[in-house]
Formats: C-alpha cells, sequence, structure tokens
C-alpha cells in the first residue's frame, strides 16, 4: 500500500510530535508498504497565520503522485488533518489546544490577541466538520481522546504506541540522581523540580537534559544560581539517544513535570527502564500509567511534595526498584508495541 503521513512542523523545531511521525513512517516500511511524511509549515502568530495554514492544510492534494494513487492518508496534527482523502485514518497528536484546553490559562496565549475569539471559533467549526470525513478517528492517549469528546462531542478509540528504540532500554542499577529528559519549556515544568532540590535532605540530585525555550532555561539558570544548586541540579543540554537511555538506566527514578500532556514518551522510557516515575496530578496522558504509591508518586505540584518524595527513594532504593519493576509490568500489561497499532490504523 502506498501510504502518506501528514503531519505539521514549526520550522526548526523537533520534538515528540516528529519522532512519531517518523516512527509509523519506519514501521510502515518495515512491514512492506510505501510510505512517506508529508509536512506543512505552521505558524501560530500573529493568528491570522493559524487560519492560513488551516487553508494549506485543506488544500492539500495527496490523492495521487507521479499518476500513481496514494492508497490511504494518515493524518496526525492540526490543520493537517483537514486533508481531503477518501481514505483518511486520524492520529490525533493534539488540537490546537490554544484554541480548547489551553484558552483563558497561564499556558495560552490566543485568547490574549486581538482577533483571538474568531479564529478560535473558526477552529473548533473546522474542527467538528472535517474530523468526522475520516473513516476512523484514533488519538495518541485516551487524554487526547477525551478532550476531543469533551469540546468537539466526537468520539474516538486512544491507540497507544511505543516510544523511540523501546527495547533498546534497560536498567543498570538505581543511583543517585533524578532524569529528566525533555524539551525545556515553561509547560514542562522543569523549574518545579529545581526548586525541589532546594527542599531535599538528602544528597538526591537532579539531571535535566534537553534543549529548548531560550527565556526558560535562563530562568532555571537564575534559580540555580540564586540558591547555590550547582552542586545538586546539572543542565546536560542536548544528549544522544545512546547518552539519554544510560542516563535513564543508572538513575534513581524520574521526574515528568508537564501540565496535561497528551501522552508523554518520558513515563514510557522510564518504564522500560524499570524506573519508577513523579507525576502531578494534572499530568494528563502520564496519568493512564502512572499509579500513585505502585508504580510512581501523583502528586500536587509544589516542590515541597517533590522533595519528600526523592528523599524517600534516595534512602530506600528497594522503594524506587520495586516501583520500576511495577511500571515495567505496566508497559506489558498494556501490550506497548507497533504490531497492534499499525494493524487498527490499517483495517
Amino acid at each position: 500500500m502506498k501510504i502518506a503521513i501528514a503531519t505539521v512542523q514549526v520550522p526548526f523545531i523537533t520534538g515528540g510530535a516528529e519522532l512519531h511521525a517518523k516512527m509509523l513512517r519506519d514501521e510502515l516500511i518495515k512491514r512492506g508498504h510505501q510510505a512517506d511524511i508529508v509536512t506543512i509549515p505552521f505558524k501560530w502568530y500573529p493568528p491570522v497565520k493559524i487560519v492560513d495554514c488551516m487553508m494549506m492544510g485543506r488544500m492539500m492534494d495527496l490523492s495521487e503522485v507521479n499518476g500513481e494513487k496514494i492508497d490511504k492518508v494518515i493524518a496526525l496534527k492540526f490543520p493537517a488533518y483537514y486533508v481531503r482523502h477518501p481514505h483518511k485514518v486520524l492520529w490525533i497528536l493534539h488540537q490546537h489546544r490554544q484554541a480548547y484546553d489551553l484558552w483563558g490559562t497561564e499556558y495560552g496565549d490566543l485568547h490574549k490577541e486581538k482577533n483571538g475569539k474568531d479564529v478560535r471559533s473558526l477552529i473548533k467549526s473546522c474542527d467538528d466538520r472535517y474530523i468526522l470525513e475520516a473513516e476512523h478517528i484514533y488519538t495518541n492517549a485516551q487524554n487526547t481522546a477525551n478532550r476531543l469528546k469533551k469540546y468537539n462531542r466526537i468520539e474516538a478509540e486512544a491507540l497507544y504506541h511505543p516510544p523511540l528504540n523501546y527495547e533498546k532500554f534497560y536498567c543498570e542499577g538505581y543511583g543517585d540522581f533524578i532524569f529528566y529528559a525533555s524539551r525545556i519549556d515553561f509547560m514542562k515544568r522543569q523549574r518545579m523540580l529545581v526548586e525541589a532540590m532546594r527542599y531535599t535532605k538528602t544528597g538526591v540530585r537532579a539531571v535535566l537534559a534537553g534543549t529548548g525555550s531560550e527565556k526558560e532555561i535562563r530562568y532555571l539558570e537564575g534559580i540555580i544560581r540564586k540558591n547555590r544548586l550547582q552542586d545538586k541540579v546539572q543542565m546536560t543540554g542536548f544528549l544522544s539517544e545512546e547518552q539519554k537511555i544510560l542516563n535513564y538506566a543508572q538513575c534513581l527514578g524520574v521526574y515528568f513535570g508537564a501540565y496535561d500532556e497528551d501522552y508523554g514518551y518520558i513515563t514510557l522510557e522510564s518504564f522500560f527502564s524499570k524506573k519508577p516515575v513523579i507525576v502531578h496530578k494534572d499530568a494528563g496522558g502520564p496519568l493512564e500509567f502512572v499509579e500513585n504509591g505502585k508504580n510512581g508518586y501523583v502528586l500536587e505540584p509544589t516542590p515541597q511534595k517533590v522533595a519528600e518524595k526523592l528523599d524517600e527513594w534516595y534512602l530506600s532504593r528497594e522503594i524506587a526498584k520495586r516501583m520500576g519493576e511495577e511500571g515495567h509490568r505496566t508497559m506489558q500489561e498494556k501490550h506497548i508495541d507497533w504490531d497492534y497499532a499499525i494493524y487498527k490504523l490499517l483495517q
């Protein structure tokens, strides 16, 4: 089958969504299909640029290429999922959240713009209409499906998949540091972990890996300097895949502070490494995997609460080990694998 994967990308920014598209393409090719990623650029400011991107999504022609029919389109992100095709399947990673759950919150910006309300109304109207054109509607997590049901009254099925190189993750013990590998961003709340290090009473350390918002990086560096946390907090910047896997293998546990995450590879990477995870009660997607007190902790988003659990793991490696092993069993029980995902997408 010739399959086009339709998505969008902010130029020069790569994250979980881009990895998702590449993994899907590679898994389809492994199974004998011809597959490629078709990407349109995305810009969200000023709001009129969102409308331009919506028009690009709707105007894409993926009916054929070089005279050969494209058999199926799998569309992943707003507004690429507006593409017309008789055999279109959606695997929605997220909608334009600024128009939905982030509207009016500290994490949103569309509500602050002059034409924000009108653009929000147009986004909802188009989502209501064009999402329903698909033969099947899947989401990457139940959290994403719940948002679609809440705001658009559209039913979708959550379809999980494993993270990149999941078969290579392993455990090499339980060291003295908490690991957090993610894009540096206000919504990812790395600052919560850095602040927590002010309240720890043990020798536990924090290692933050990733690049991202320069503003947020400067803010974190400021907290570290102000509170003399240089010996307790390390910011590594970019890590290779091998270095990331090694840090997962050697860490004591993992902190994943993101607000209302769609899915969250970090949770899965941690559990494949047999490491427990700390998330917050407003974490979104990770709450579909993390069970408080069993394979990690689900906490109120305060640095004091985080510090308390970090010290607990440091003082009792057996608790961290037991929780990490439970997390690994969670991955087995939920059948996180590509065979099932591909079967559902192509049925």
